[in-house]
């Protein structure tokens, strides 16, 4: 008599199916990618660094590292601009060095991008209008003043004028060079599907230069805060480089340093402002910085 063997009934296993190794070389190589970018945007990045050297300040005053009176301490400065505020004097600065830079970049802006748009789309134009830029921006600005000054009067003209072109050579510089920059297959890709002159600017021409304006824009922003301190010591009867200038006549450098403040403040806000506009514009760009 034989006997057989009678196979057992075992439960059956379940097994992951093992990546192939051509997928996981693919996933591997994916994950060492991502950490070459910079990794996730710390909240609020830009002030660390201000805090930073304001906590150091304190310190050091605190510590008698600092001459009170070359570099007086954050509260001294602090107490200053409260009582010029009380005062009513520090309000009537701030808003007429506002109007100032306001009317100065708004003109800037507008004939940095009109010049540009116009020699960056037409070769007529850039043989009219870059040259003579190019021959502006190689002239100190500020050398100008004497003779703006004998042209427009020593009032706030040559002010706002002086301002305009400090903001519109870095805005036409970047977005006649953005324009530049386009590639020349979206344009043949435009006249296949045969777009017209309009169509062509609004879809091939603004996306592709607003990462350049953008640039531009941020210069000319903080090149308007950066004459205006000057412009303000030149026949002003008001204004915060006013104020600086008057105290520097009577050794107040705490006041000086309020003027430096308030002007630091309302660049990085204004850069910040530009920058959060940017983010919103050309959000469909995928960078290191988003």
């Amino acid at each position: 008599m034989t006997t057989t063997d009678v196979p057992t009934a075992t439960a059956p296993t379940t097994t992951e199916p093992r990546p192939a190794p051509a997928e996981k070389s693919r996933r591997d190589q994916r994950i060492r990618r991502r950490t070459l970018a910079p990794g996730k945007r710390l909240p609020a990045s830009r002030l660390i660094g201000p805090a930073l050297f304001l906590a150091l300040w304190a310190a050091a005053s605190a510590a008698g590292q600092l001459d009170p009176g070359a570099i007086p301490a954050p509260w001294t400065v602090l107490r200053t601009t409260g009582q010029l505020w009380s005062a009513g004097t520090l309000p009537t600065d701030v808003l007429t060095s506002l109007e100032r830079a306001a009317y100065g970049f708004a003109l800037g802006l507008s004939a940095g991008v009109l010049l540009a748009l116009t020699a960056g789309l037409s070769r007529v134009g850039e043989a009219l209008i870059d040259g003579t830029v190019q021959l502006n921006r190689a002239i100190p600005t500020l050398g100008l003043i004497p003779l703006f000054i004998l042209w427009l009067g020593i009032g706030e003209t040559f002010k706002i004028a002086i301002i305009a072109i400090v903001v519109y050579i870095p805005i036409y510089l970047n977005l006649h060079a953005a324009l530049s920059g386009i590639d020349h297959r979206f344009v043949e890709l435009a006249e296949v599907q045969g777009l017209s002159r309009l169509r062509f600017i609004r879809e091939i021409v603004v996306p592709g230069a607003l990462p350049g304006f953008f640039v531009g824009l941020r210069l000319g922003v903080t090149g308007s805060w950066l004459s205006l301190v000057v412009l303000e010591q030149i026949n002003a009867t008001s204004g915060l480089g006013y104020m600086m200038f008057q105290a520097q006549n009577y050794g107040r450098t705490d006041i000086i340093l309020v003027g430096l403040l308030i002007y630091g403040v309302f660049g990085l806000a204004s850069d910040s402002a530009v920058r959060l506009f940017e983010r919103r514009v050309l959000s469909w760009r995928r960078t290191l910085s988003n």
